[in-house]
Formats: C-alpha cells, structure tokens, sequence
C-alpha cells in the first residue's frame, strides 16, 4: 500500500474504499461476515460457517455474500456473525450456534429483522 503523503491521497484511498464497500453491497442484498479466529473455530465457527451455507442452500437464496474473517476481539462471544444489509449498519451477533445462525439468515438476511437477543454492543 502506498504511503499517505497529502490530503488529496487521503480522500483518493477513500473514495477507493467507499467504492469497494458500494460493489460489495451491490453484488448482493447482503453479506454474512463469520469470525473464523482461533478461539472463533475453537468455540464452534465451523459449523455455524456451515449452517449458514447449507442454509442459503437449501432454501435457494441468492445475493447473499458469506466471507470469513480473523479474531474480532470479542472472544467471549464466539462463535460471531456480522450481518450487513446494503447501507443499514453492520449488526453482530455472539454465541452464535448452527440454530442461532438460521434464526439470524431467516428473521435478519431475508426479512431485515435484527434478531435483538443476540446483538453484541460493541
């Protein structure tokens, strides 16, 4: 990555990355985020990373992006889940079991409705 040398190459990355996040939203209604970090995959990941897909799966979803990423820090809180549905905030969900994560596709992904009683405030 290239070094940051004035306030024009500032607002160029983040025009660059407001543009990334646009086709992201874009190419799909949704993205589902796991944390697959070490203590994510020790708690259970896995297998949430796997009902979320059989999920979208077997009930023919389309549009919907899944991508993992590292440790989000909420160790506590394993296994995680994000959710972000076009512009709406990102939501994230803890203690996210393979039942809690078709909850979340069903209620939040398909029907926009956050399924409060897993919601981590960070």
């Amino acid at each position: 990555m290239n070094k940051i040398k004035s306030l024009e190459d500032l607002k160029r990355v983040r025009e660059e990355a407001l543009e990334k996040r646009s086709i992201a939203t874009t190419t799909g209604k949704a993205q589902v985020i796991v944390g697959m970090g070490t203590c994510g995959i020790a708690a259970g990941a896995r297998e949430t990373m796997k009902a979320v897909l059989d999920y979208i799966e077997t009930e023919n979803l389309d549009g919907i992006l899944v991508t993992q990423t590292g440790c989000i820090g909420l160790c506590e809180q394993e296994p995680i889940l994000q959710v972000i549905r076009g512009e709406e905030d990102k939501v994230t969900y803890g203690k996210v079991n393979p039942e809690v994560a078709k909850k979340i596709l069903k209620e939040h992904v398909v029907n926009g409705n956050i399924v409060k009683e897993f919601v981590v405030n960070l």
